[in-house]
């Protein structure tokens, strides 16, 4: 399948990073060229060793010197230096997007240091796992997961990134800035942070209490608390990037939360089955959209 892009550079090589040249080497052009770069020596070597980049780069400058398009695959917190330091690099016209979960923080970050003659739209691919590093990427993990592309109006470079992420596999729509943060904050940052806190609670546990949770974890406890696992900077930039959207949930969740104290407390097993059974519809029309 051919692909707009012949020479594409990726930029951080976690789950996302790695998994997006293994979907380029399946799905794509095979004369498609990949410079692949890290900080991290060992990622590059097991990316090397893998096989999945035409080029693993030592340097970043190498990285996207050549690169038509360039994929920013990195913590959102990293954008500002990694922007920084590509800048002088990149050549006229280059494309670059990203895949960070929060967008108003990477925009300012990015748009600061790129030249005029180099293009950034912002992107999301709602996809992943609790798994990170190089050995986590696979090449099926954006088939019919949704791609947000931060572009309202549709110019050639945007239609472009659209149709790239389609062969990948995806399902491109257009967001602003605002509702992709907003609703970010809703379905993935707010889980997430409830998570790090229930393990964090049993964690403050007595001993003996915190050995038996521990031991007889149920599958509820152990699916709820799976995204806990995922990875710390990651999530520690996010929250820091998005802090307003996701205090604005936090606030509506904690609404609720106190709804639900009071009704437990008072015994009110009508007003507790009704909420749990709007919300059991709401997480089955979930399911059925195959989003989970």
């Amino acid at each position: 399948m051919n692909s707009s892009f012949k020479k594409i550079s990726i930029l951080g090589l976690g789950l996302i990073g790695t998994s997006i040249l293994h979907a380029i080497k399946k799905k794509l052009d095979k004369e498609i060229i990949t410079f692949a770069y890290d900080i991290e020596s060992d990622h590059r070597n097991i990316v090397s060793e893998m096989g999945i980049a035409t080029f693993v780069c030592d340097n970043i400058s190498e990285a996207v010197k050549d690169a038509e398009l360039v994929i920013l695959a990195i913590p959102v917190g990293a954008m500002e230096t990694v922007a920084r330091s590509i800048s002088p690099h990149l050549k006229s016209n280059t494309l670059i997007t990203d895949t960070g979960s929060t967008k108003a923080s990477v925009i300012k970050d990015v748009n600061t240091y790129l030249p005029e003659n180099v293009f950034f739209i912002p992107s999301h691919p709602i996809a992943g796992t609790e798994y990170s590093g190089p050995n986590a990427g696979f090449s099926s993990l954006f088939e019919n997961r949704y791609w947000l592309l931060v572009s309202e109006m549709e110019t050639e470079n945007s239609d472009k990134l659209s149709n790239f992420f389609t062969k990948l596999g995806s399902k491109v729509e257009r967001v602003s800035i605002e509702y992709h943060d907003r609703i970010l904050a809703i379905t993935s940052h707010l889980p997430h942070l409830i998570a790090y806190t229930i393990v964090g609670t049993a964690s403050d546990l007595e001993t003996d209490l915190k050995n038996d949770v521990i031991k007889y974890s149920a599958s509820g406890f152990r699916d709820f608390t799976r995204i806990a696992s995922s990875n710390p900077i990651m999530w520690r930039d996010i929250f820091l990037n998005n802090s307003e959207a996701v205090l604005e949930m936090l606030q509506r969740f904690n609404e609720d939360l106190s709804d639900l104290q009071k009704a437990i407390r008072k015994k009110d097993g009508k007003k507790l089955e009704s909420f749990f059974s709007r919300t059991r519809n709401i997480r089955k029309k979930i399911i059925d959209a195959g989003q989970l």
